[in-house]
């Protein structure tokens, strides 16, 4: 049962990261284009990006939640916590705002950035390593 909390956690801990990462990454992308911070256009850092975006936007569109949120609630009910019913950020959102959206606002929302980071993958194209000065 301990275990099983820990690693519930470790997962947690782990996709906060990766929310990070992602909101991170569509703060510092534009901003680093307007600053010109030649660390924004790095090929493997955006790459990363748009595909861990992706996944988000593949598994809203598929109506599924996230497979972090999904192992984190499994191992919290194993070890005999409460888990998640929905999305780990549709959950925080609900929490904090006390709003009850639909799962499909969130896929709409998802889909938006995922189409966002697309577009600054044009406007802000990355270095790619092969091309290199």
């Amino acid at each position: 049962m301990q275990n099983e909390l820990w690693l519930a956690q470790a997962i947690l801990a782990f996709h906060i990261l990766i929310i990070a990462f992602n909101v991170f990454g569509l703060i510092a992308i534009p901003l680093g284009a307007w600053r010109g911070w030649r660390w924004v256009r790095i090929f493997w850092w955006r790459a990363l990006h748009l595909v861990a975006l992706l996944v988000v936007a593949v598994q809203a569109l598929l109506g599924t939640a996230c497979f972090l949120t999904i192992w984190q609630s499994e191992l919290q009910e194993a070890a005999g916590r409460q888990g998640y019913r929905l999305p780990l950020i549709q959950t925080w959102i609900d929490h904090l705002l006390f709003w009850h959206l639909p799962m499909s606002f969130f896929t709409s929302i998802y889909v938006l950035i995922w189409i966002g980071v697309l577009l600054l993958w044009w406007k802000v194209p990355p270095v790619l390593p092969w091309r290199r000065p």
